[in-house]
């Protein structure tokens, strides 16, 4: 569709990609989706994630038709297409030219706070579950492809000051901000994955972004490694991160 501008917001998981998903479906010009490569990762890696089979069986698990509808026209009265992605989901037998129709930003978290959420709903994650190496990986390709830096979201600045941080990355995409991101009506959208009920928690009965409070929380010894290995990358893309005077 042309003059459609359509968004992939490459995250992690426990990364608040939920509620900013709910931000940018506030927008009455935009149409938003929920992992839509999922269904295809669980089918190709077999993880025994929660309600893996029933993923499987209600959504898309052909990734080139994935591609097809994430690169199509759009409905009527929608010119802004938010895709909100998990990187690791992007496996490396994806081919990567569709990409080229996306304008890309990123959405990472502090990993402490992140692994602490995360160990609740995966009690034994591994790094390439946080996404935090495909993030890197293809932030890199994407900035050395185009010459600029992608912009880069933190989950602390945006629960920090959610019009600040929203206004820029809405500048950085080439849109201007509508407050009605900044608020939403709780509950479930028809738009989100069938696995909502079991991940998105509070999430589901928000009605805008929480205020930021550390959680205080410490990685178990036996992930110090790990945690370690998430710093080193969250790092890499923490500096490019959007700042705002907040």
């Amino acid at each position: 569709m042309p003059g459609a501008l359509r968004i992939a917001m490459w995250s992690g998981p426990r990364n608040v990609s939920t509620a900013l998903m709910r931000s940018f479906g506030s927008r009455a010009d935009t149409l938003v989706c929920d992992e839509p490569l999922y269904a295809h990762y669980l089918a190709r890696t077999g993880l025994p994630h929660p309600l893996a089979d029933e993923i499987v069986r209600r959504h898309e698990s052909d990734w080139r038709a994935v591609a097809r509808w994430l690169t199509g026209p759009l409905p009527d009265g929608k010119h802004v297409f938010y895709q909100k992605h998990m990187a690791h989901h992007l496996l490396p037998e994806i081919e990567r030219e569709w990409l080229a129709q996306l304008t890309h930003a990123f959405l990472i978290r502090d990993p402490e706070e992140m692994l602490t959420s995360l160990l609740r709903v995966l009690p034994a994650p591994r790094l390439v579950d946080t996404g935090l190496p495909q993030q890197l990986e293809l932030f890199e390709a994407l900035a050395a492809e185009t010459g600029a830096a992608p912009p880069v979201v933190d989950a602390k600045d945006l629960l920090q000051d959610p019009e600040g941080v929203l206004g820029e990355l809405c500048a950085r995409l080439g849109l201007e901000l509508d407050r009605a991101m900044l608020s939403w009506e709780p509950g479930p959208r028809a738009t989100d994955g069938c696995w909502g009920p079991h991940w998105y928690g509070s999430t589901l009965d928000s009605t805008g972004f929480s205020a930021y409070r550390p959680k205080g929380e410490r990685v178990p010894a036996a992930l110090e490694e790990l945690l370690a290995s998430c710093r080193e990358l969250y790092d890499r893309l923490h500096r490019h991160r959007i700042r705002t005077r907040a």
